[in-house]
């Protein structure tokens, strides 16, 4: 009688576990990465689109709520831009740091002229709601704000100025190669004068509304489902951006795949690829900033992720992801512009307020995902090692919840 009842315990214990593990793999839905968009300081004045490496809709409507700390700087620059042809072919002739095109007036030597000075630690807040509207379409929608500060210590701890260069200096990079300490640390300073003569200013505790964002995905059937564990998804994407600097409307297509291969002891790994590109300021709706003159942004992504499922039901992931970005402004502009900034009292990188606007944008995020039936939470770091600035460092913390029955 004993070892029957031991027997009907074990039955029911095993059970269990073998139900808790089934609802571990089913709350486990691909790729869940938080929002991993940078805080570039033109970037967070559109609606720039996130990959998506899920493998079907959600079960629930999910909330969403992400907080990211970037850190930006960008000493002054002035950068002139010759119309006149001849002007041009003699300037791209030369290396960027030995142009000597004088500007006199516009009748005389016409030329473009902006400047931008970045210093700060941009700090984005994004909403989200993401529907299932049934088994193949998913409807999300995102309200994302900006808060402008500082950085100081304990509120950005890791993003600080302080915390930047107390790396570089005890640990890689180099005593402040960029002028941090010259120019003071933890301190605003965020002015752009673009090409038209609009001014875009910001100071330290100043917030605003970036927009809100609509992206509907649709996640058809193939026959490499079942086959090869290979998923693909489709997406569209609009975005209403509500700043008063960039009061205007963007549109965007996005296509994303996902490889899923289930390993032994509960690990899976995946392995996500994603392409995307997004038209600003398809719609102006009234006067802008002008925040790059490539009308297009494209991105492609990739991601690998490995988890472990608990036998609670639970789960565990790591992942790294890769992101490249098209350039903000158009490419031939740099073969002949003029660079004027602070060259003699800096080790250097004053130039890059201009030069990394002509160059793509490339970053790294390490991301630890953990995983519940009733919550996903996130946190992750970004990490630019071209070193553009835009930001330098960025962290983010996510947290994702299930909000009916």
């Amino acid at each position: 009688m004993l070892k029957k009842r031991l027997f009907i315990v074990f039955a029911i214990c095993n059970l269990f576990v073998f139900s808790q593990q089934k609802d571990s793999l089913s709350i486990k839905n691909g790729i869940e990465n938080p929002s991993l968009l940078t805080t570039h300081h033109f970037g967070i004045f559109s609606s720039r689109i996130n990959s998506n490496f899920k493998l079907r809709p959600p079960k629930k409507p999910t909330l969403s709520i992400n907080s990211t700390s970037g850190n930006n700087f960008h000493p002054f620059v002035e950068a002139y831009f010759p119309k006149d042809p001849v002007a041009r072919e003699a300037q791209s002739k030369l290396i960027w740091y030995e142009r000597d095109f004088t500007f006199i007036d516009q009748l005389i030597t016409p030329a473009d002229y902006l400047n931008i000075v970045i210093d700060a630690v941009i700090k984005e807040f994004r909403l989200g709601i993401n529907i299932p509207l049934n088994k193949k379409n998913e409807l999300g929608i995102t309200l994302r704000s900006y808060l402008i500060g500082k950085g100081k210590h304990p509120f950005s701890f890791f993003t600080s100025d302080e915390s930047i260069e107390w790396f570089h200096s005890n640990i890689s990079g180099g005593e402040d190669p960029f002028g941090r300490r010259y120019y003071g640390l933890n301190q605003v300073n965020f002015k752009y004068l673009d090409r038209n003569g609009n001014t875009l200013e910001l100071n330290n505790n100043d917030f605003f509304i970036g927009g809100i964002e609509f992206n509907y995905f649709y996640y058809p059937t193939f026959s490499i489902n079942k086959t090869q564990k290979i998923f693909i998804n489709f997406g569209g994407h609009l975005g209403i951006n509500t700043s008063r600097f960039n009061s205007s409307l963007d549109f965007g297509l996005s296509v994303n795949a996902i490889k899923k291969i289930p390993l032994k002891n509960n690990y899976e790994f995946n392995f996500g690829t994603g392409m995307n590109i997004l038209h600003k300021n398809l719609i102006d709706f009234k006067e802008v900033i002008d925040l790059g003159n490539n009308p297009f942004l494209a991105t492609i992504e990739g991601n690998l992720e490995i988890a472990r499922h608990t036998k609670r039901g639970n789960y565990n992931s790591l992942s790294i992801n890769y992101q490249i970005q098209s350039r903000y402004n158009k490419r031939k502009e740099a073969d002949y512009f003029r660079l004027l900034g602070n060259w003699e009292e800096i080790n250097g990188g004053w130039q890059h307020g201009v030069t990394t606007l002509y160059k793509a944008q490339s970053n790294w995020s390490f991301t630890y995902t953990y995983g519940r039936p009733k919550y996903k939470f996130s946190l992750y770091f970004k990490e630019d090692f071209l070193v553009n600035n835009a930001p330098d460092f960025q962290t983010g913390i996510s947290l994702k919840i299930p909000i009916l029955k």
